[in-house]
């Protein structure tokens, strides 16, 4: 989530103009450092929410984003991270120190600024308040972590042969609803004959290929950037990818 946050930061400053929002709720922000925000789903309960600090690997994402989208217009988002990425793992120690300790400070500011947070609060309010941030914590995760992966570039999930069937058949399908259009390819492909089928068979190993050999290198980079947590656990135990 956190990096969801840092990542989405960076997004703003390549030109998004208007009131500076805070990335994990969409309320407004004073400025882009500030460590107070108003979430919408808070504002009428709760009038100063605090908002956890970035992370020294995105506080360095979100200052290189705009630079590399300047000087590779044209590189998708996924590339601009992994370039970005390269460039964190041979930055001296020493560099790497001064965003720790920016992360540091602000991360004793967040705290202190919780703290206060709550102690304004009634007892009953708090209550409230905790409740609240679980449920929307909750409702949010999924998607948030969605977005997270995205941001970083996770390769796409192999398709089956039915599901690349579907996606090849959809847009020849009659001008019908998108109902009937399913309802008519499912019953083609079950009329399809075994050397169709398994034309489609091949190529969803092929996809399988391409996502296991993707995903390795993804995780490799995971681990080197410190975020052995989104390597799948099954890679984590055999070894195939060594955690520093």
């Amino acid at each position: 989530m956190a990096l969801f946050r840092g990542l989405w930061g960076a997004l703003r400053a390549l030109g998004r103009s208007g009131a500076k929002m805070c990335a994990g709720c969409g309320g407004r922000m004073p400025s882009a450092l500030s460590l107070i925000c108003i979430p919408k789903w808070f504002s009428s309960n709760f009038a100063n929410y605090p908002k956890k600090p970035m992370t020294s690997y995105l506080r360095f994402s979100t200052e290189q984003l705009p630079k590399f989208k300047a000087k590779h217009p044209d590189a998708k988002l996924s590339e601009l991270i992994k370039k970005i990425a390269a460039v964190w793992r041979e930055l001296p120690d020493a560099e790497k120190k001064v965003y720790e300790a920016d992360f540091k400070a602000e991360w004793k500011a967040y705290k202190e600024a919780m703290s206060k947070f709550k102690d304004q609060l009634t007892p009953s309010q708090l209550v409230s308040f905790e409740k609240e941030v679980r449920q929307k914590r909750i409702k949010k995760q999924a998607s948030v972590k969605r977005r997270e992966l995205m941001l970083l570039g996770k390769p796409k999930r192999p398709r089956s042969a039915y599901n690349i069937y579907v996606s090849e058949s959809f847009q020849e399908a009659k001008d019908e609803s998108a109902q009937e259009k399913l309802r008519s390819i499912n019953q083609a492909w079950k009329n399809l004959s075994s050397n169709e089928r398994q034309a489609y068979i091949q190529l969803a190993k092929d996809d399988r290929i391409r996502y296991d050999n993707e995903m390795k290198s993804w995780e490799e980079q995971m681990a080197e950037v410190g975020r052995s947590d989104l390597i799948r656990r099954n890679v984590r135990r055999s070894g195939d990818v060594t955690e520093d």
